[in-house]
């Protein structure tokens, strides 16, 4: 299980840093950035399958793809679902309206939780019991206090769950799902690319996005690469848990580019923090307790 928390941490690190790129990418727009984003991160993700030494693993689902063709459409869906967040994380910067993703993926462990219970039959411990429900609190306030929730905030709590939940039911290693997502996302990423205007027209005039555009890449296929490795080592409970560390990062991003909260809105980040506290006083007291 430590290796999964590890995994989810840093991956939570790295797509903070991502939150954070597409104003510098300026003047690509968030579809343009979704595209070059795909793009990009494949190659790289096609290094580490080599690396890891997974091609048996793609061959294997090709087996089961030829026996069951209805898994296609499984696999089409999947991509589907993760290109939808792929593409509303580098939109929403952009926009004005990276505080509602934020508060989805929040919002997103709650749904996983309550997912992993119902659906999986999975057990919290006490702490993790009463995390949830400090975070449960706090997002029933932003409810009570707003009135409603945006549709980027839904968009990510049920859509990343929906996608996890399918992920899991197909049973495909974690690097081999992610390469074989951002190959079925290149039409829609190329498409993104060349409509008008051209983003390749761009870059002659931005030498900057020579260097920025790359790193992205690498940094996504890192990235998601550890994540798509945690939803596979630890119990999709305390997966959803741990993705609190994420959204806290998210909404520093968004605070730094210029977004801010109102002031009834801080009760529900204090009582989510509180959530957070918890997980790693517990995951703390593991450690010592196993040296």
């Amino acid at each position: 299980m430590l290796k999964g928390i590890v995994a989810s941490v840093l991956a939570s690190v790295l797509f903070g840093a991502i939150y954070s790129f597409s104003p510098w990418l300026a003047p690509l727009d968030g579809e343009q950035i979704f595209g070059w984003r795909v793009l990009l991160t494949l190659p790289f993700t096609t290094l580490m399958l080599l690396a890891l030494r997974e091609t048996a693993h793609l061959a294997a689902l090709w087996q089961r793809v030829r026996a069951r063709p209805a898994l296609a459409l499984a696999l089409l869906a999947s991509a589907a679902l993760l290109g939808v967040q792929l593409w509303l994380f580098m939109w929403a910067p952009l926009h004005g309206r990276a505080l509602p993703v934020s508060l989805g993926y929040f919002l997103l462990p709650l749904v996983m939780v309550l997912v992993g219970r119902l659906v999986y039959g999975e057990q919290l411990s006490r702490a993790q019991a009463l995390a949830t429900l400090l975070a449960a609190l706090g997002v029933a306030y932003e409810f009570w206090f707003t009135g409603s929730m945006s549709w980027e905030t839904w968009l990510v709590a049920l859509g990343y769950t929906l996608y996890f939940t399918l992920r899991r039911w197909l049973d495909i290693p974690g690097v081999v799902g992610h390469w074989l997502d951002m190959l079925l996302l290149l039409p829609a990423a190329l498409w993104f690319m060349g409509r008008a205007p051209s983003s390749w027209s761009l870059l002659p005039d931005h030498p900057a996005l020579w260097g920025l555009l790359p790193l992205l890449g690498v940094v996504s296929a890192v990235a998601l690469a550890l994540y798509m490795a945690a939803s596979r080592w630890l119990p999709l409970g305390i997966f959803g848990l741990l993705s609190y560390v994420e959204p806290v990062l998210l909404v520093l991003v968004a605070l730094l580019l210029g977004e801010s909260l109102q002031p009834g809105q801080w009760p529900t980040y204090a009582l989510v923090f509180a959530a957070i506290a918890m997980l790693l006083a517990e995951g703390i007291v593991r450690l010592v307790r196993r040296r």
